[in-house]
């Protein structure tokens, strides 16, 4: 996991090939302009959901982890707290897992809860489970999805 300010996001383009389109796109000028929902980027290799909505408790959210993609989660408003635990050491999946659309809940906890705030983001590889969008205020964030291989 990996959690800094987008002033700092060069220091992690020479991680994955895609890493520096990701990039570019949360650096737009019209970025907090944008609609909700998918905007492409580079195809299948990456693209990003815009999303604005409340909250939620965290007994009321599954932490997830992610075989095909890398996540990587900007802040434009609210505070999301996110919660992280290694995938090694998590426990069963759910019924509610997906990996046709490579999504995989777990009856887990995180370990650690992390305030990520407006101008911040988190990257979350595959071996990093996640337990994003918890908060008590309206969040307007957006998820890259890169291709991790």
């Amino acid at each position: 996991m990996i959690l800094d300010i987008l002033e700092n996001a060069h220091i992690y383009t020479d991680l994955n090939p895609h890493f520096d389109a990701a990039f570019k796109f949360l650096c737009r000028t019209d970025i907090t302009d944008l609609p909700e929902g998918r905007s492409e980027i580079d195809g299948e290799n990456v693209y990003a959901t815009i999303v604005k909505g409340p909250g939620r408790k965290p007994e009321n959210a599954q932490i997830e982890t992610h075989d095909k993609y890398i996540d990587i989660h900007y802040i434009i408003d609210g505070t999301d707290t996110m919660g992280w635990k290694a995938r090694k050491d998590l426990g069963p999946t759910t019924d509610a897992s997906d990996p046709k659309n490579d999504i995989v809940f777990y009856e887990d906890d995180s370990d650690v809860w992390t305030a990520v705030k407006p101008g911040m983001f988190t990257v979350f590889f595959p071996e990093d489970a996640h337990l994003p969008m918890i908060s008590d205020e309206t969040l307007h964030k957006i998820i890259i999805k890169v291709i991790a291989k």
